[in-house]
């Protein structure tokens, strides 16, 4: 039987590269949540994971559920929204075509139409990316993307989610999850991209729930949290609709999740987005 043996809400902003870069006005900026991810990726390592399932907020679909199910991801990316943040960075991670096309299946069982695709030209998104470069650098465990519909519901993420932990249990693999994406997701206007943009949040609104969600979490209130997302997703601009988030807990048990929330870094704005690494711990 498969198992779950790590579930993190991870960030997977273009700033972490740029901290990163020689001669960056960013070098070191990102230093703590980089060296989370690398902790995150220590852990997998170290619980035996064999595959990492990524809730990628950034490979956005218009038509219903994906997933790459490719038995090797290979490529160079540079990001088409930013290039001059990810350019030309190579990728080399094996995939797992039987567990994605279970994950499916598992799906079809629930009346979700989401589909499993092994495609050479589809290529990686940088919200699976940008966490692998750090977490599964050299490719020792396999690679699962799933995709954030634009025009779904909770309803319909919840079962995804719900459908992926029993594809999970069904499975030989030890499998880590990842939410990758933002917690409120308001971007600075263009006009206003100016260097304090990469460290200061656009909605003072958003940074004080995000702050009272953190605390939510660390406190083991999810039930609170789960009955404030829709809202939360809605009205602080939640990325991708926060379908990495619902997915996540979903798979987690929702409200029947009874684990301990431990984060890893502090709280950080990027671009105007609310951004942190929080790893959500299995055990009763």
């Amino acid at each position: 039987m498969g198992q779950l043996v790590l579930a993190a809400k991870v960030t997977h902003v273009p700033s972490l590269m740029l901290s990163e870069a020689p001669g960056s006005p960013l070098r070191a900026a990102r230093e703590d949540a980089v060296k989370s991810l690398r902790e995150l990726g220590r852990r997998a390592k170290e619980r035996g994971v064999t595959t990492f399932v990524v809730f990628d907020t950034h490979w956005l679909s218009n038509f219903g559920y994906h997933i790459n199910a490719r038995a090797q991801h290979r490529g160079s990316f540079t990001s088409h929204e930013a290039p001059h943040m990810i350019q030309d960075l190579r990728y080399d991670l094996p995939g797992n075509t039987a567990l994605a096309d279970a994950i499916a299946g598992r799906a079809a069982a629930g009346e979700l139409n989401v589909i499993a695709h092994d495609v050479a030209s589809l290529g990686l998104e940088y919200g699976t990316i940008v966490p692998m470069h750090y977490m599964n650098p050299d490719g020792w465990a396999k690679v699962v993307p799933v995709a954030s519909p634009l025009f779904t519901s909770l309803e319909e993420s919840k079962v995804l989610g719900e459908a992926i932990r029993r594809a999970i249990d069904r499975s030989s693999e030890r499998v880590a999850i990842l939410a990758s994406g933002s917690l409120s997701h308001r971007l600075w206007p263009n006009k206003k991209l100016g260097p304090e943009a990469w460290t200061s949040i656009a909605s003072e609104f958003n940074r004080q729930v995000d702050l009272r969600v953190l605390e939510l979490w660390q406190s083991g209130r999810y039930r609170e949290f789960l009955d404030m997302l829709p809202d939360y997703a809605v009205k602080c601009n939640g990325e991708a609709g926060m379908a990495d988030t619902i997915m996540l807990f979903a798979a987690l048990g929702w409200y029947d999740y009874r684990g301990r929330a431990e984060q890893l870094c502090d709280y950080f704005p990027s671009s105007g987005s609310g951004q942190v690494n929080v790893e959500f711990h299995l055990e009763a």
